[in-house]
């Protein structure tokens, strides 16, 4: 039995590798600059450079819109189609098809 429990414990006889496993086990876990944390923070980079991204396209369009809206037929197309506006001497017609208009819910 206790060849048995030698057999095992020999290697951690050994000053340095002893020394390295605690090293490797403090630096993965305990230490302010552990694995973990570099992987936090580094899944939190990713996430913000995507935000980024959404927020340059976002801005793109909303420029292209802004350009759109800078002239006299860019803002009375916008009136026109978003708000049903209207000269005096006209009449508009809105045609919704079956498959445009929302359903309502039946259950409430």
């Amino acid at each position: 039995m206790a060849k048995f429990k030698s057999k095992y414990l020999k290697p951690f006889k050994n000053i340095f590798l002893l020394i390295f496993v605690v090293f490797a086990i403090w630096m993965l876990f305990f230490d302010a600059n552990s694995w973990f944390i570099h992987h936090e923070l580094n899944s939190e980079i990713d996430k913000l450079e995507d935000e980024k991204e959404y927020y340059k396209k976002e801005i793109e369009k909303d420029r292209k819109e802004i350009k759109e809206l800078s002239n006299e037929e860019g803002i009375e197309k916008l009136a026109r189609e978003k708000y049903y506006m209207k000269k005096d001497n006209e009449e508009i017609f809105i045609i919704e098809y079956e498959d445009s208009i929302p359903k309502e819910d039946k259950n409430d």
